[in-house]
């Protein structure tokens, strides 16, 4: 690997990318959020991975999130501020956040996530999702969160996730929202290692420099045979998925359900 200093590509807003060597770092970087998904942090995380297409030097590329949690999902107080209006809101944010995972998905470098603490909602389990290896510390938990306030998955997980780790446990996550731990998710295929706490950012390193001393058009061609014999489909998918995530946003339900996550308490949904 090589000694160079850092270089710093994004170094302020929502989401930063740096370049060491030949591994991009991109980090979502809004941990009083829980890195939650906000327009701005999905504009910059598109535009992040858009530089990491262009940029001829960058072999892996190291997501992660900063703070305590990966990506705890949406920005439930942003969406719930937007009221009858949620719907065009989401039009957007799907729109970015379903580009920005397609984008991962299509990245000719392979993509290194390490997970800490909640990986939820499309942001959380989408990305990782739209990852090609997941190393996740032992406390991490996953969870697809879009059911509980009245709305469904985005950012592909409709389509990767059945495809990762089967039909009736993907079933399961997105219609009963429950915890999946850091265990049960290598044993599932949904993850790529677990690893203790204090362990994984060395331990993603350690993943993506092996993937960066390796030969970068093998592994690109590789890449991208696998996940196209995995028969995603998943851009001809994502319209669909979007029309749907924007049209539940509007009901009575789907505001109950932003609602009782703010006053953390049950919801009470009238399939309205």
């Amino acid at each position: 690997m090589s000694t160079q200093a850092s270089e710093i590509l994004i170094g302020e807003g929502p989401v930063l990318l740096s370049l060491d060597g030949s591994i991009a770092r991109l980090r979502l970087n809004r941990p009083q959020q829980s890195n939650g998904i906000s327009i701005a942090l999905l504009e910059a995380l598109h535009q992040a991975v858009m530089r990491c297409h262009g940029d001829p030097r960058i072999r892996v590329v190291l997501l992660s999130g900063e703070g305590p949690n990966f990506c705890a999902g949406g920005d439930v107080k942003e969406f719930a501020a937007k009221g009858e209006g949620l719907p065009d809101f989401l039009r957007q944010a799907t729109s970015y956040l379903q580009i920005s995972a397609s984008a991962l998905i299509h990245l000719e470098a392979p993509v290194v996530t390490a997970v800490q603490g909640y990986a939820a909602g499309g942001g959380g389990l989408g990305l990782v999702c739209a990852s090609d290896l997941v190393i996740a510390a032992r406390s991490a938990k996953f969870m697809a969160g879009a059911t509980r306030v009245g709305m469904a998955p985005d950012a592909g997980a409709s389509v990767a996730l059945p495809r990762l780790i089967g039909f009736r446990r993907a079933m399961d996550m997105i219609l009963t929202n429950r915890v999946m731990d850091a265990a049960e998710a290598l044993d599932v295929g949904l993850v790529t290692r677990v690893v203790a706490d204090d362990a994984l950012e060395a331990a993603a390193l350690d993943v993506a420099r092996e993937l960066a001393a390796g030969a970068p058009k093998a592994l690109a061609a590789s890449k991208r045979l696998l996940w196209s014999g995995l028969g995603l489909g998943i851009d001809a998918c994502l319209p669909e998925e979007a029309r749907t995530v924007s049209e539940l946003s509007g009901t009575a339900d789907a505001r109950e359900g932003l609602a009782a996550v703010i006053g953390r308490r049950a919801p009470r949904f009238t399939g309205r």
